[in-house]
Formats: structure tokens, C-alpha cells, sequence
């Protein structure tokens, strides 16, 4: 044969990829075959330009069909297949030479890198794939999708020896939601799947890949049953048998059976005892069973696992970041801040994009009630040297309600800086929530420049009129609150939003007071859904970030009796993020006695921490019993309850 390598391709429209894959070939392959299956953008053009010979072929729903073609043409004496949406990684440049004079081998499997998520946040899983061979006449393709050729050729030489190609991976991007959301790949997938299994209903491999598409299309409990029907009487040594398994749990997992996911992690871990992935899942779902001890334990083990093979095709973070955080949270489940926030910690040291122990590391330090040493904290521990670090971190600090520390990082990053004009091509979220930083300061036209930044057009237009109202009425403008409302009233309010917004434009603040809020509720006054509550808690905890109770009276004082009942735990939670510890009983035993759902467990525990910090113990005692009566499983029930005894000498 002429040439040595041949790459052989199968594309349609790839226009935006196919130069990356080729790229990475140049120099290392000596020839290239691109089979095109009706492109209509510029595909062929681009791989023309890399010297490929194009050969179009009419798609008739057959990847192997497709595949074939390409072996036809070829004249190399190995057979390197790959997909537009990858391209090939080496070691060094001689590394693919190297493999391919090893006499002993008649293909390869290859380490391929697959990128998952978004653009926002992505993350690589490994794997083993099938794409180096021999050049045989009698080899080809077999499948109309997930097309396979090992069997082929072990059919035609049952003394195949197969390894994995050392120095030499795939990148594959294919996975990325964007890359799946353009494409459609679970429609077409799935559909060419089932035509495939109606034709050959007992192939065990095709169920496997059946299942597999099910779970990316969200349909969790068809693809456990699926993957279980693949999985049972399988030969252990199945190369793809760790990761069914490992997908028989998530599924489990996501159609809201975590104790079937458990019975089946514990089955594949008795074949696969250092499986890192098959011990953090297990760990999840002790977790999500509230079995915390377990839970503990499988994760340690994850943390404790050898570096996984290939094969294992093991998600990022499973021996790590991922177990560090989880480790945290039970760590919180239990009150132990100090050793939540070692593991948060650990988290971020291992990977510092990591950003949910991030959030949760910001949330510990309390940063609304001291921002000084939240702040000191945060610059002790990360470094914040970038503007995308301090946007990060003063995002977390907003959305814990931390307003002046959310403000400095983004004044820290010269944000509020820049010329007003250069805000209007880039209005966004953070932009209008740096104007309600602005507001919380009292630095009303600064806001003011920022909001009016958001023209009619803009999505995020009505929010920056309702934080223009707000600011107008607490600057006490009325003339501006009323045409501002004009405005509002023009895009369309639902009935619940325009309550709220007549609460706020109309309702009387009360004479200055410090400490207490006189009115909660009357009888007759206006009844809100849980839409309107939640726009109204947003406004009432603003208010009293401000200092404003006199403003959250007469808020209050407007609103049905039955509404603050309804929806008590939720109010008494602002009001004792504020301190105003009186009101919160107040609405805590008013929503008690209207209902007992699975918010009441919560409820007498917050009346329990207000009676222990009040010195009222048998009080608290007795709502701490009532919070386990509730919720047994809750650890922290009983260990307050328990730290009461200890610490007042009361007897159980």
C-alpha cells in the first residue's frame, strides 16, 4: 500500500469544527477521506483545502453505510477514523508511527477527552474508544449507529490482539450542550436506534447505547430499565461494563429511586472494588436517603481511590472536589462550620473554578451581618486578581442579600468606573444588580445612571423600572413613583406583581422606629399568592437592610392576615435575618397553627433557637422536641437539642 495512515471521515455540515480536526492531523496522517452526506454549507470547501479527497454519498440513516465508503477509498495500511467534532492530541509527533509499526497489535483503543456542559462551565470525562486498525478488504462496519468494526474483525481473525495506543488521546467536543442543542443528536439518535433494534432486538451492545441515549434525553426511568436489561448476563469483562453500570445508578438516581441506585452501586462494586465513581454515587444517594454515615464512608472511599482507568471513563471531581464538597455539606448537616469550610476549601484548592464550595465558603462567613471580615477572609484565602474573580465573588456576596461587600469587589474591579455610554451595548444582570448595590447604599443617582441604561426593548426592562420605583419612593418622589408605576403598567403586570408595586407606590411609612414593627397584617387587608410573597419578601428584606422598619410596618400592615400566616416561615426568616426576633415568633407560631406541612419542622426549630437565645430554655426544648417529632432524620434537631441539655442542665 502507498500510504500508511489514512484518516477516514464521515460528515454533514461541519463547517464550524472540521479545520480544528484537520489541523491536528497535519503532518501525522498521510492521507485523508471525508465522506459528505448532503452538506450545504462549506464543509467540503475546508476539507478540500487540507488535501482530503471528498466523496459525497447520499444519507440513508446508516453510519455504517457512510463509513464503509470511506474504507473503500482508502489506500493506507491503518485506518484512523475520527469526527468533525474532534481532533487528535499526541504525546510527541512520531507517537502515532510509533504504535503503528508495534507488529503484534491489529488496532487500537484510544484515550478520548470528552467536554461536557456549557460554555459557562465545562468539564472532561474520559474514555476508551475503538479508532485504529488495520487496513483488511474484509474489515468494514456493521450498525447504522454507534457503528462497531471489533467484532468484524475478530470474525475474520479470532487471533485479533487488541491494545490501548499509549501517548496518543482524542478531544472531543461533541457533548457540549451547544454542540448537542444545534444538532439535535438525542432526536436523531434515538431514532435511529429504535429502527436498529426492531431489526435486532437481542443485541446487547445497541441496547446499551439505546440506554445511554434515553438518559440524555432525560428519560431516566426508560433508560434504567434499558441499561438493566443490557447489563444482566453480561460477561464481567465487558470493556463497557463499568460505565452502564455507573449509569443504571445516576438514572436510578434522577427517576427518584436512590435506593434501587444504591442496591446497584453496591452490586458493581463487588466487580469493580475500585471503581471511584461507583463509591461517590453510592455516596449521594446514602445521602439523599439520609443515611449520613454512609454516606461519609462511601465518599472518604471515592476520595481514597488509585487513579481510574480508562475504561472506568470516571467524571471529573469524583476523588476529589466533588467528594471534598459533599464531605462539607454533611459536615454542615451536622454544625460543624469549621470542618465544612476545611473541606469547601479543599474543593477549591483542587479545582478553583469550582465555584458552588465557593459559594457556600462565602455563605458560612456571613457576609450581609460582618463584610469586614468576610472580606479579609476571602482576600486571605483566593486570589483575587482578576476582574472575572472579583465579578464572581461580588455576585456571591449579592445574592446573600451582602450589598456594600458586593459593591466594593465590583468597585474593586473598576466596573462602576467605565463612561456610562460603554454600559448600553453590554446591559445585563450584572449590571442592574450593581444598581441595586447602589440603591442599598443610598447612592440614588448613580443607580438612577445605570438603570435608565435599560431601554423598553431590553428583558431585563421591567426589573430596572420596579428598582427605579423602589428608589423613587424611598427618596420619597412621589411624582416620579406615580409615573414610574404609569410605566410598569404598560408592560402587562400580573395581578399578584401590581399588589406589590401599589403597596410599595402607595402605602405611608410609619414614624421613625429602631427596634419594632407595630402592625403585622389586618383582617381585611390584601390577599397575595406565592408570586406576589416572593417579590414582597425580596422588597421587605431590602427594606430592612436598609434600616427602614417604618417602611416594612406599613408594608405589612397592608397585607391579609391569612397571607402572613400562609406563608409565615418564610417572612419570619427575614425578619430574624434582621434581628427582629418578636415578629418572627410572632409569624412562626401564626403559621404553626394554620398549617402542618414539611415547612413545620423548620419552624419550631427557629422558635426553639429564638427561646434559647432569649434565656426561655424549657421553651426551647419543648420546640426542639416538636422539630424532631417532625423530622427525625434532621441531625441538627437533635444535636441542639442535646447542646441545650448539656449547656443548661436539663433533664430530658
Amino acid at each position: 500500500m502507498e500510504k500508511k495512515i489514512s484518516l477516514c471521515m464521515v460528515v454533514k455540515d461541519e463547517a464550524k469544527q472540521i479545520g480544528r480536526c484537520l489541523k491536528s492531523v497535519q503532518g501525522i496522517v498521510q492521507e485523508i477521506i471525508v465522506v459528505d452526506t448532503g452538506s450545504t454549507d462549506t464543509t467540503r470547501e475546508i476539507a478540500a483545502g487540507f488535501g482530503a479527497l471528498v466523496k459525497s454519498f447520499p444519507w440513508n440513516d446508516d453510519f455504517s453505510a457512510a463509513r464503509n465508503v470511506s474504507l473503500e477509498l482508502a489506500s493506507g495500511e491503518w485506518i484512523l477514523f475520527l469526527d468533525a467534532d474532534e481532533e487528535l492530541s499526541l504525546a510527541d509527533s512520531g507517537a502515532l508511527d510509533q504504535i503503528t509499526a508495534q507488529e503484534e497489535a491489529d488496532g487500537y483503543f484510544i484515550k478520548i477527552i470528552n467536554y461536557v456542559g456549557n460554555t459557562g462551565w465545562t468539564e472532561t470525562c474520559p474514555d476508551l474508544v475503538f479508532r485504529l486498525f488495520r487496513h483488511r478488504p474484509d474489515y468494514h462496519f456493521r450498525g447504522a449507529i454507534h457503528e462497531q468494526i471489533t467484532g468484524v474483525i475478530l470474525e475474520h481473525n479470532d487471533q485479533a490482539k487488541f491494545q490501548i495506543a499509549d501517548g496518543v488521546e482524542i478531544i472531543h467536543y461533541g457533548y457540549l450542550d451547544e454542540v448537542i442543542q444545534e444538532k439535535d443528536k438525542k432526536k436523531r439518535n434515538l431514532s435511529l436506534i429504535e429502527k436498529e433494534l426492531s431489526r435486532s432486538p437481542g443485541d446487547r451492545l445497541l441496547r446499551y447505547h439505546y440506554g445511554v441515549e434515553l438518559f440524555r434525553a432525560e428519560r431516566y426511568l426508560e433508560a434504567a430499565q434499558e441499561l438493566t436489561t443490557a447489563a444482566n448476563g453480561i460477561d464481567p469483562n465487558t470493556i463497557y461494563l463499568p460505565k452502564l453500570l455507573r449509569y443504571i445508578v445516576i438514572a436510578h438516581q434522577n427517576s427518584g429511586h436512590p435506593g434501587e441506585g444504591l442496591e446497584v452501586a453496591g452490586l458493581g462494586l463487588q466487580l469493580f472494588p475500585d471503581y471511584a465513581d461507583l463509591y461517590y454515587y453510592a455516596g449521594l444517594l446514602s445521602l439523599e436517603l439520609k443515611h449520613y454515615g454512609r454516606a461519609q464512608e462511601f465518599l472518604e472511599k471515592a476520595s481514597a481511590m488509585p487513579e481510574q482507568p480508562p475504561q472506568y471513563a470516571s467524571f471529573s471531581g469524583v476523588r476529589s472536589f466533588r467528594c471534598y464538597y459533599h464531605l462539607a455539606v454533611i459536615a454542615e448537616t451536622f454544625l460543624d462550620e469549621e470542618q465544612a469550610l476545611k473541606f469547601y476549601l479543599a474543593a477549591l484548592q483542587n479545582n478553583p473554578d469550582f465555584t458552588p464550595a465557593l459559594e457556600n465558603i462565602v455563605r458560612i462567613l456571613k457576609p450581609r451581618e460582618d463584610p469586614v471580615y468576610a472580606k479579609a477572609c476571602l482576600d486571605k484565602a483566593f486570589v483575587l486578581d482578576t476582574v472575572k474573580a472579583r465579578h464572581t465573588v461580588a455576585e456571591m456576596c449579592f445574592r446573600q442579600n451582602a450589598y456594600s461587600l458586593a459593591l466594593q469587589y465590583w468597585q474593586d474591579s473598576d466596573a462602576l468606573g467605565k463612561n456610562i455610554q460603554s454600559l448600553i451595548p453590554m446591559a445585563n444582570e450584572l449590571w442592574l444588580w450593581q444598581a441595586i448595590c447602589l440603591i442599598q447604599a443610598e447612592r440614588y443617582f448613580e443607580a438612577f445612571k445605570i438603570l435608565n441604561v435599560f431601554m423598553p426593548d431590553h428583558s431585563l426592562y421591567p426589573l430596572a423600572k420596579l428598582n427605579t420605583l423602589l428608589a423613587f419612593r424611598l427618596l420619597g418622589n412621589m411624582r416620579k413613583v406615580r409615573s414610574t408605576m404609569a410605566e410598569l403598567r404598560l408592560l402587562g403586570l400580573t395581578e399578584d406583581t401590581e399588589k406589590v408595586l401599589n403597596l410599595i407606590a402607595q402605602s405611608t411609612p410609619y414614624p421613625d422606629q429602631e427596634n419594632i414593627l407595630p402592625l403585622l397584617g389586618n383582617p381585611s387587608g390584601m390577599t397575595l399568592g406565592s408570586d406576589g410573597v416572593a417579590l414582597l419578601i425580596d422588597v421587605l428584606q431590602r427594606l430592612l437592610a436598609l434600616n427602614k422598619p417604618n417602611h416594612v410596618s406599613a408594608l405589612l400592615a397592608a397585607v391579609n392576615l391569612e397571607t402572613l400566616a400562609e406563608h409565615g416561615l418564610n417572612f419570619a426568616q427575614v425578619f430574624l435575618a434582621h434581628g427582629f426576633k418578636v415578629n418572627a415568633d410572632y409569624l412562626l407560631q401564626s403559621y404553626l397553627a394554620r398549617s402542618q406541612d414539611e415547612g413545620s419542622a423548620e419552624a419550631c426549630f427557629l422558635l426553639a433557637e429564638i427561646y434559647r437565645e432569649t434565656d426561655r430554655f424549657s421553651e426551647a426544648e419543648g420546640y426542639y422536641r416538636h422539630a424532631l417529632a417532625y423530622e427525625p432524620s434532621v441531625p441538627k434537631y437533635y444535636l441542639r437539642l442535646n447542646d441545650l441539655y448539656s449547656t443548661h442542665a436539663l433533664n430530658p
